[in-house]
């Protein structure tokens, strides 16, 4: 894309040398009664088209400007809203989880020392689980 540009830019250079070299004469431009400027050709008609070229390369320069600042902050408020609901790496996926029951908690969660096997010394009568 830079080969691009500089091609661009080179033809646009060439165009006001060849342009410059063709039309070197002297006019006279009257600004007011009293005052008149004496100057080229190309130096007024490259100076008139820059009259109009800046204020909008400043114009688009300033909205440019405002919507990568816009556009920073949203990403900023999408990564610190993503951090924020990130889940606790501390967390096990029962705490984390809603429960089935309409969103209501359970009232009587599970412990550690709750288990399906039965502890040492609480086998059922065949001796086997």
């Amino acid at each position: 894309m830079q080969i691009v540009r500089t091609i661009i830019w080179v033809m646009i250079l060439f165009g006001i040398l060849t342009f410059s070299f063709f039309n070197w004469d002297t006019v006279e431009v009257n600004l007011w009664e009293n005052l008149v400027l004496e100057t080229k050709v190309p130096v007024l008609v490259i100076v008139a088209f820059l009259l109009g070229l800046v204020p909008m390369w400043l114009y688009h320069r300033s909205v440019k400007w405002s919507l990568d600042r816009r556009v920073r902050s949203l990403e900023a408020s999408i990564k610190s809203n993503a951090l924020a609901h990130r889940p606790d790496p501390g967390a096990t996926a029962a705490d984390t989880a809603t429960p089935a029951s309409g969103g209501k908690p359970v009232e009587n969660p599970a412990k550690a020392e709750d288990s399906l096997t039965p502890a040492a010394g609480n086998t059922p009568a065949g001796g086997t689980v």
